[in-house]
């Protein structure tokens, strides 16, 4: 009975997983598809690839996830994540509904937290403040600032430059923009659900020490990747054009922000960090360089109002989730 709710929950993440990519996924190469730099069909392709290259190079974003509750290494123990698991994917399709890029990153932790108090586990808080709030707030204003101040950089460094050929370099510089968000993006989402899987491996007895099994990255590579190709569209198109309309240069300016950023966190701090964060506020920071009108405020607070929901909001749906699951098992 155990394994055969190990199978649904791992076969459930990876449901998660994919709705991650037409979520988040999408603000890999929202930018250069709307300046047609890229076109959806090849920009797909390089998000499918470095997605995958990013997610294979480092575990660290995934140790953090698995240590954000302590779970009882039992049945209630595999509700717990399978429940976390299906909170998050409830909040994802429902801002996806409405086209609005929220974090998954923040519904999933959101969730684990939710169903761990539901069945009293513990959380771990300092971690949990640590890893997670503190970056979550610092994110946006760090994106934000480096938007800003990177595209007056590069407005002042090619001042002289001919239109028609710094647009065409900016254009192909947003290649390189496009596999470097992807790549990033491998780096953090992918790896939150390689996190919960093989938290709930340990869980389980099917492992012995918290180690991310190689099966375990591909699969969760892949699945966003599908994710990507069949929903991200909405997503792009919110992100892409109604926050503000975006050139090459603009595009180039973001992506090289925020993947920054995405590495830097990945690597250094080891923080779950949402790439809907980094992605919106560096598209706004560098969009507030032509003037503050030429940011859409009423899109950018809608999406920033799904931000500040997320984490109750799955918390709560995952904590009835595992009242209900408990119900049954029990």
């Amino acid at each position: 009975m155990e394994t055969l709710g190990l199978v649904v929950l791992i076969v459930v993440a990876l449901g998660f997983d994919f709705t991650n990519g037409f979520n988040d996924a999408a603000n890999a190469i929202a930018m250069s598809v709307s300046t047609r730099a890229l076109t959806p069909r090849v920009a797909l392709a390089l998000a499918a690839i470095f997605n995958l290259a990013g997610a294979l190079v480092s575990t660290k974003v995934a140790n953090t996830v698995g240590s954000i509750i302590n779970t009882p290494q039992t049945t209630e123990g595999l509700l717990v994540v399978f429940a976390a698991v299906v909170g998050a994917i409830t909040w994802n399709l429902i801002v996806w509904r409405f086209g609005l890029p929220s974090s998954s990153t923040h519904a999933l932790i959101g969730g684990l937290c939710g169903a761990a108090l539901a069945s009293s586990s513990s959380v771990n808080w300092h971690a949990v403040v640590k890893k997670v709030i503190i970056p979550m707030i610092a994110s946006p204003l760090v994106g934000f600032s480096l938007g800003f101040s990177f595209m007056l950089l590069l407005l002042w460094v090619f001042r002289r430059a001919h239109p028609r050929d710094a647009n065409v370099g900016f254009r192909m510089g947003q290649w390189l923009g496009s596999c470097a968000m992807s790549f990033g993006h491998g780096l953090q989402d992918a790896q939150k659900t390689m996190g919960v899987i093989t938290l709930a491996l340990v869980v389980t007895h099917h492992l012995s020490t918290f180690a991310v099994p190689v099966w375990v990255k591909l699969s969760c590579a892949l699945a966003i990747s599908a994710g990507t190709a069949f929903g991200g569209t909405r997503i792009m198109r919110t992100l892409g054009r109604r926050v503000f309309k975006i050139d090459n240069t603009a595009g180039f300016a973001a992506q090289t922000v925020a993947s920054s950023v995405l590495m830097t966190t990945a690597y250094v701090y080891a923080a779950p960090v949402s790439t809907t964060h980094i992605t919106t506020s560096a598209v706004m920071g560098v969009g507030a360089t032509r003037k503050l009108s030429a940011v859409r405020w009423g899109v950018a607070g809608n999406i920033v109002t799904a931000w500040v929901l997320t984490l109750p909001a799955a918390g709560l749906t995952a904590a009835a989730a595992f009242k209900i699951l408990h119900l049954f098992v029990a």
